[in-house]
């Protein structure tokens, strides 16, 4: 007869595990059916002569060195990156996401608002080191150890602290080098460890080294000659605008972020969006102004760049951005084109400038949401596709749920769902 541990942690019952590791971190008892890299972090915990009942203790950082460091780390990069593909969606979700070092010291951390203060408990906070050999086994410190994405549930953390936790890590890794950089972590309840939660996870990682080698692709394009490299130097970033979702745009460059108007938002996307630039009558009419209008809006867009970042100040015969502008929008097609349907997905917090009205935009926003919609209904997963059909923008597209009807085997307990959601818009459009 198998033992009642040799089955998947996530349907172990609390209890069993429990003393499972009452058994082994107390009584040094070796329990069969542990599985064995939860085995082998215990022993290696154990060797160090942790106290599984120690409260955790010490910061690593003061909130100024913390400040100083997180801003020179790589990962500072890709903030946005993770955001849009793992925070943004934790809030309700009783999740939170971690973001720490090669060292496992904890650099940031949001998500639900309320199980970060819980979490404050056991010391999972920014500047906390939570590697193997300061509380023994854990997610983002064990998949540091072991070079690997994997998944701790309960008690299956050394610490007992930990024990009312679950949690999911994948390492980082520098896209030129491939040495470790730091790590991801999502944590909360069962929901931590579910299975699809070590996947996604795994492909957010994925996409933050894309765009670490993108952006370091970059760097090494616009400064060729420059060699000197220090383990911990301040990430020069290049721009970004994201403007999926939003009415106004965000602007990030160089670690410091900007808001933009409206108008602001619209000129840039355009620019960047056709780097050859445009004539100011072709822009004019793309915005849909006169260019008695255009040019002095020009104008206030120079000075407001002009304070923030230089080298994106607008040039002029044609108009033209004098270096490249990344949109969140360049993203989410990018990742389609590559078939990461999901990244992309979840990359797409909604219509580009949802807002506007300027006929270059409009053209733009359908061109990204076509895309999207092609793609997701010709190549992407059946979840994902229901994943897309509950966004506001394919809650009343008849087609889309139909299509996830028909991928649906017989037998799923979804189906009801759908059907009553086409019958649903089917009443709507009667």
């Amino acid at each position: 007869m198998s033992s009642p541990w040799s089955v998947p942690p996530g349907v172990v019952a609390r209890a069993q595990l429990e003393q499972a590791h009452e058994s082994v971190i107390d009584q040094r008892m070796a329990v069969a059916g542990v599985r064995k890299l939860v085995q082998e972090s215990w022993e290696r915990s154990l060797q160090l002569l942790l106290d599984p009942d120690q409260p955790l203790d010490g910061l690593r950082f003061d909130d100024s060195d913390l400040r100083d460091y997180r801003d020179a780390h790589p990962l500072a990069l890709a903030l946005p990156t993770i955001h849009r593909l793992l925070i943004r969606h934790t809030f309700d979700a009783g999740l939170i996401v971690a973001i720490g070092d090669q060292d496992g010291r904890l650099l940031w951390i949001d998500g639900d608002r309320n199980l970060r203060r819980k979490a404050e408990g056991m010391l999972f906070v920014e500047g906390a080191d939570w590697s193997e050999r300061v509380v023994g086994t854990s997610a983002p410190g064990t998949a540091l150890a072991l070079d690997r994405g994997i998944q701790i549930h309960g008690a299956e953390h050394f610490n007992r602290i930990a024990h009312p936790w679950s949690c999911t890590a994948v390492p980082v890794h520098d896209p030129i080098s491939g040495t470790l950089i730091g790590v991801i972590d999502i944590t909360g309840g069962e929901d931590a460890v579910a299975p699809a939660t070590l996947p996604l996870l795994e492909a957010a990682v994925a996409a933050v080294e894309s765009e670490l080698r993108i952006r370091r692709l970059d760097e090494q394009v616009s400064r060729p000659r420059r060699t000197v490299h220090h383990a911990v130097a301040r990430p020069n970033s290049s721009p970004a605008l994201s403007v999926l979702g939003s009415d106004g745009g965000r602007l990030e460059s160089g670690g410091r972020k900007i808001d933009l108007s409206s108008r602001h938002a619209e000129i840039l996307t355009l620019l960047a969006w056709y780097p050859s630039g445009m004539s100011a009558e072709a822009l004019a009419g793309q915005l849909d102004c006169s260019i008695e209008t255009l040019r002095p809006e020009m104008v206030r867009l120079r000075k407001h760049l002009e304070a923030f970042d230089q080298s994106l100040v607008p040039l002029s015969r044609p108009y033209r951005l004098p270096r490249r502008l990344e949109l969140d929008a360049h993203r989410v097609l990018a990742f389609l084109d590559r078939g990461a349907h999901r990244v992309a997905l979840a990359g797409y917090s909604g219509p580009v400038l949802p807002g506007s009205r300027a006929p270059g935009v409009e053209q733009l926003r359908a061109e990204v949401s076509h895309r999207l919609r092609d793609a997701l209904m010709t190549d992407a997963a059946v979840d994902t596709l229901l994943t897309y059909a509950r966004t506001d923008e394919a809650a009343f597209d008849i087609e889309v749920w139909r299509a996830c009807l028909r991928m649906l085997p017989a037998k799923s307990p979804k189906r009801a769902a759908v059907v009553a959601r086409i019958e649903h818009i089917e009443a709507e459009l009667r």
